[in-house]
């Protein structure tokens, strides 16, 4: 199983919130390359961007701070937040990330996600499902829709996404754990293979998702956890490749 360590960008900065809200929001370091380069150096294989404020804006914001981290470290990365036309897709693409994670437009879309899919590739388009009490949310999880958090997964497994992202927003930035029972149920009725984000805070917390490998889980997203110190990446890497089994 991936572990995954986020870099959430805010104006220009590194930083995490708490359930997406800007006005609980930490800033961690003013040099996202640097912190980019301390998780490859702690062995980490893959990393997760987001720009928040693309996500609110609707357009890519942070362009320079991930260029920097592209021209910094050797480790793929995947990228979110605001990538909404068929142009951001192709420029953060074109800036080095290996993946791109598509929310909003893929709700409001689907025809946006089959385009993509039919232009890049299943590998290189990840969709992002963001859900507050199973709702899909979207713009910048400001807004929560009627959508059905497993039936929107399972209609973009139809599509021919094969991965996603599956964010249970109570739980993000709270140290509270995965919401496993609502992981498990995405993996068992859409056919996706999941990165599990929010609230993993713990080596018990990577444990018990690293169980869920035969369902078809990919990996998880930490933040919060890493940045406050609770966390020791390369002992949740260990925990996630099975090297203390």
């Amino acid at each position: 199983m991936m572990i995954y360590p986020a870099i959430d960008l805010k104006d220009g900065h590194c930083v995490r919130l708490v359930e997406g809200r800007v006005e609980q929001k930490t800033v961690y370091s003013s040099d996202p390359r640097q912190v980019a380069l301390d998780f490859q150096a702690a062995g980490a294989g893959y990393l997760h961007i987001v720009d928040l404020d693309g996500a609110f804006a609707g357009l890519p914001k942070n362009r320079a701070a991930i260029q920097a981290i592209a021209a910094a470290v050797d480790i793929p990365f995947q990228v979110g937040g605001g990538l909404r036309s068929l142009q951001d897709v192709e420029q953060t693409l074109g800036l080095g990330a290996r993946r791109v994670i598509i929310g909003t437009r893929a709700v409001s879309s689907p025809d946006f996600i089959k385009e993509l899919l039919d232009r890049f590739g299943p590998e290189r388009i990840v969709v992002g499902i963001d859900a507050r009490d199973g709702r899909v949310a979207v713009q910048g999880w400001v807004e929560v829709s009627d959508l059905d958090a497993v039936e929107f997964g399972r209609s973009m497994y139809e599509l021919g996404i094969r991965l996603a992202v599956y964010t249970d927003i109570s739980r993000d930035g709270k140290l509270s754990g995965p919401n496993l029972e609502a992981i498990r149920i995405m993996l068992e009725q859409t056919g996706l293979r999941i990165i599990a984000s929010g609230g993993v805070s713990s080596m018990e917390n990577i444990k018990a998702l690293k169980a869920l490998t035969p369902l078809g889980i990919d990996g998880a997203i930490v933040g919060k956890a890493l940045y406050d110190g609770k966390l020791d990446l390369r002992q949740a890497l260990a925990v996630a490749a099975g090297e203390n089994e």
